[in-house]
């Protein structure tokens, strides 16, 4: 009888932003994905810092990007901050390894040494510009410039012992098929004598975004490489680098674009402006201050589970869904290939949802947290009007304005809604609303003894409750009248008819 034996392969995967600036959205669904794929396959997901390009960094940017994913609960199982064998996890600080693996492509034959000046190069294409055509460095080009190829061995080791300076390039092959495979996009094949020698490792030591990544790649064992469509065009060297190393390829997915919400283009500060939202998680303190969605009042479930659909949905039937039930349902290969417009409305939507299932407490503190006029209000009177208009709001940043009459006075009133209550009896009426705070005991059952009176003295329904809802809200706004009076109590609700009726001029006695 013959077994069969399965191996479990266990799945790692990695999220590697360049510390340059605030991680913007886009990158936030990349780590998402990544995250959701490592967690439903029982894998790894890895944050990995690409900082050898020093002169784009930015200074507090990488402890941002952690913040951001923090505050998603995205938390990564091996960061910088965390030591394995696989580290380290900043490229800045790897550049020994960088340089043995540069050494065994060269001496393979698969990479070599180039000489040529930026003067050169640049004097290079203008001479094709004239002849209407397009330089590019490989098969055609190489051995008329300065390398290693072209040179003896001799001439290479006197350069390279002078400390001549030069770059490592890639000898990509002639006239090769590159077949590609991408788990969302499928097959697809290329010419290799439309690709250039890529450069490998830049003149001052470091090496460039193409050999880093597959060097750490292989390195760290990742198996799936998720990423942005617009990496998609360096597939087929990253293939060929891999077979030039002997190296096993790891999976690739190319995630789809989010555009801007008219469609056109990839996601923009322009189009963000536009459309009156950020482009961050959360806040940044750069040169300047820019709000995230965090400060628009967005919960970080509610982002999580919309950027989830830009690219892939869950069930028809799914509403709010937890990160957890995301990485429950979510399967890579059922990922689209189409662009996916940013809606705010639709993010609103499924913010609305997570708010509804916060609890009243969670979002105290989330409110406070937006250092809105609200925080010196008792915290058990704030959490109990929360859960009274948390229904209405789409944002936390709503919830205030949705309760804020049930603490503060009005400081005016709308003009329409005075419009419908200035009628013949707004006297009598706002003379029975004091009268009867001093003459009952219970608040409950204020509005249905305003509704008798009201009815034995020829007031309809309609006017008694516009009326009693301008006088303490400032406008026919506002959660069930009873639960409003009995929230603020019958000392109020006489106050403020009170400073109507002065500011209406009324005579109520």
């Amino acid at each position: 009888m013959i077994k069969i034996i399965f191996i479990n392969i266990l799945r790692r995967v990695r999220f590697a932003p360049s510390p340059t600036g605030p991680l913007h959205i886009g990158g936030l669904r990349t780590a998402l994905f990544n995250y959701l794929f490592a967690k439903k396959t029982g894998g790894s997901f890895i944050l990995r810092i690409e900082d050898t390009d020093k002169k784009r960094e930015v200074a507090g940017a990488e402890k941002y990007i952690v913040d951001a994913l923090s505050w998603c609960g995205i938390f990564p199982d091996e960061s910088p901050a965390t030591k394995s064998a696989f580290g380290p996890y900043r490229q800045s600080e790897r550049n020994h390894i960088y340089s043995k693996e540069i050494k065994k492509l060269v001496e393979s034959g698969r990479a070599y040494y180039a000489f040529d000046s930026e003067e050169e190069l640049a004097s290079c294409r203008k001479e094709c510009e004239k002849r209407g055509e397009t330089f590019i460095y490989n098969y055609q080009s190489r051995l008329a410039l300065k390398n290693s190829l072209s040179m003896s061995k001799g001439e290479v080791a006197d350069l390279l012992k002078k400390g001549r300076r030069h770059v490592v390039r890639f000898l990509v092959p002639k006239d090769k098929n590159v077949k590609t495979v991408d788990i969302i996009r499928g097959e697809s094949n290329i010419n290799s004598s439309l690709l250039d020698d890529k450069i490998l490792m830049k003149a001052n030591g470091t090496p460039t975004y193409h050999f880093a990544n597959v060097v750490d790649d292989h390195l760290m064992k990742i198996t799936h490489v998720i990423r942005g469509e617009e990496w998609l065009p360096s597939l087929a060297l990253h293939f060929l680098l891999y077979e030039a190393f002997g190296w096993k390829k790891p999976s690739f997915a190319h995630l789809p674009l989010i555009l801007n919400p008219n469609g056109k283009g990839k996601l923009s500060k322009r189009g963000g402006e536009k459309g009156g939202f950020p482009l961050f998680p959360i806040r940044w303190e750069g040169e300047t201050s820019q709000k995230g969605f965090k400060e628009h009042g967005i919960l970080p479930a509610g982002l999580v589970n919309y950027l989830t659909t830009l690219g892939w949905s869950p069930k028809e039937d799914s509403e709010a869904l937890s990160l957890e039930e995301l990485t429950e349902m979510f399967q890579l290969k059922s990922v689209v290939s189409a662009g996916a417009n940013f809606d705010l409305e639709k993010l609103k939507w499924y913010n609305h949802k997570h708010i509804q299932e916060a609890s009243n407490e969670f979002l105290v503190d989330e409110l406070q947290a937006l250092n809105i006029s609200q925080q010196k209000i008792e915290r058990k009177r704030l959490t109990e009007a929360i859960g009274m208009v948390k229904e209405r709001a789409d944002t936390v940043s709503e919830l205030w304005g949705l309760l804020e009459y049930l603490f503060l006075d009005p400081k005016e009133y709308d003009e329409k809604s005075m419009k419908k209550i200035k009628k013949d009896g707004l006297n009598k009426i706002c003379s029975e609303i004091i009268s009867l705070c001093k003459n009952t005991d219970d608040p409950g059952g204020f509005i249905d003894s305003l509704k008798v009176w009201g009815g034995d003295n020829g007031f309809s329904t309609g006017q008694i409750m516009m009326t009693t809802r301008t006088i303490l809200v400032g406008g026919l706004i506002g959660i069930d009248l009873q639960k409003i009076i009995s929230f603020i109590g019958l000392e109020v609700v006489s106050k403020r008819t009170m400073v109507f009726s002065k500011k209406a001029y009324l005579t109520i006695f």
